[in-house]
């Protein structure tokens, strides 16, 4: 390491050090997990709520329910009227939103400090109050079906991921999508969305982040007041599905309307999220292909122009991950040429260690994304969530970045040869509807 590149290097690390993100959580009698970080620089405060239900929680046939209730619990409850939802909170100077994911639902709300007690009673209200009525749920059924046009059905390449999850699991629910199926959704009937609804959106099954501009024990009043009377619900049981070994390459065709040039996928399985073994697979995809600088954009788009498009990702979820990579060919080159030369980077990691310069980068880009995410009060919210309620441990928001650190060369090749072999995976050639013909 050069002294520029180590003055750097330090400089970054000291900033991180400066980040540190003091919070405040304990539980409500009916279950809630409350957490509170009090930031009185900027005059604003995120309250949010993240409910641990997502797309694994459905059942075979009555995929996309979690996603449907991200647009559902907008509708209304017993103290906000139909649709105004959206507009008690820009007139009050926020904003807001929710998403889904697998794992788990968001709903957040920025607000003016000054408006703090106004978010804690909607989200209260939504959890306590929900009305779910059959004309709602057709109203958000259209909303979700557009949704889905727009997203998936009319995307190119909107189904690429839907096919390798449905390949890459046979007993996990990850092996369906989370915007699920319009059947579904169109067969289920009301009363299976109020069973689903008691059964996840209940405060022991939530966590409730107060961010920003406010004063802990004036808060710590208002949290218990709007929330502590919410009744507990049952306690919910999760079946623990194990998916057998990848022993020998699995492969699959795909094919896609919207698109005209082929694409090559490689996917992998890999482990929790929760795992150092996962943290491992980020540097390896930052390392493969973050940016035209990385090295198999540099090598098959520039160098060799073989492909348009080349990509890794390393999709980590709470169960299992899936390792994923990806190339567009261009000009006379085929799928096959692009996977033997997304092979031999990968047999270079599983053989020799990755230079020393590349290696600080490595650790430069995550110190540098570990900032970037404590930035924004909204961005603290959301982790401190997510920390607390996927990983168990709150506290990884000041220290997850020391286990980047620690994470040496030799390592990044040991786990690219645990995880990252030919007869552990799925190859996925997605191509062109046209191509059925």
């Amino acid at each position: 390491m050069n002294k520029y590149t180590s003055l750097a290097f330090l400089f970054v690390a000291g900033v991180v050090a400066a980040q540190s993100v003091s919070f405040e959580e304990y539980n409500l009698n009916n279950g809630l997990h409350v957490i509170l970080h009090q930031d009185n620089t900027a005059p604003v405060v995120t309250t949010s709520v993240m409910y641990h239900v997502g797309a694994k929680d459905e059942q075979p046939d009555r995929t996309g329910f979690a996603h449907f209730f991200e647009h559902l619990l907008f509708e209304g409850t017993a103290n906000i009227e139909n649709g105004a939802w959206f507009s008690i909170v820009t007139e009050n100077g926020g904003t807001n939103n929710a998403n889904t994911t697998d794992d788990r639902t968001y709903y957040y709300e920025v607000f003016p400090s000054n408006n703090l007690e106004l978010g804690l009673w909607m989200e209260s209200e939504r959890m306590l109050h929900p009305i779910i009525e059959q004309g709602g749920v057709d109203t958000q059924n259209e909303v979700v079906k557009e949704e889905k046009r727009l997203r998936v059905d009319n995307q190119p390449y909107g189904k690429f991921l839907e096919n390798v999850k449905k390949h890459l699991f046979t007993k996990h629910p990850y092996r369906w999508t989370t915007i699920g199926e319009m059947e579904h959704l169109d067969a289920a009937t009301l009363d299976e969305f109020l069973v689903f609804n008691k059964k996840f959106y209940v405060p022991n099954n939530a966590v409730l982040v107060v961010a920003g501009d406010i004063d802990i024990d004036t808060t710590k009043k208002m949290v218990e007041d709007y929330f502590g009377d919410i009744p507990r619900g049952a306690e919910i049981v999760r079946e623990n599905f194990k998916e057998d070994p990848i022993n020998e390459q699995r492969n699959a065709t795909a094919y896609d309307g919207n698109i005209q040039i082929p694409a090559l996928i490689a996917a992998y399985r890999t482990p929790s999220f929760k795992a150092r073994d996962s943290r491992v697979l980020d540097m390896i995809s930052t390392y493969l292909s973050d940016g035209p600088s990385s090295k198999l954009y540099k090598k098959l788009v520039d160098e060799k122009k073989m492909a348009l498009q080349t990509g890794t990702l390393n999709f980590s979820q709470e169960d299992y991950g899936m390792y994923i990579l990806y190339g567009l060919p261009q000009g006379e080159f085929q799928l096959d040429d692009l996977k033997d030369e997304m092979d031999a980077e990968i047999t270079k990691l599983q053989t020799d260690l990755i230079s020393e310069r590349d290696y600080q980068k490595l650790l430069n880009k995550f110190e540098n994304d570990f900032v970037s995410s404590n930035a924004s009060i909204e961005g603290i919210a959301n982790s401190l969530a997510r920390y607390y309620m996927l990983y168990g441990d709150t506290n990884l928001i000041n220290n997850e970045i020391d286990i980047y650190r620690s994470i040496s060369r030799g390592e990044i090749r040991d786990i690219a040869n645990k995880y990252l072999n030919t007869n552990q995976r799925l190859v996925l050639e997605y191509l062109p509807e046209s191509e059925t013909n």
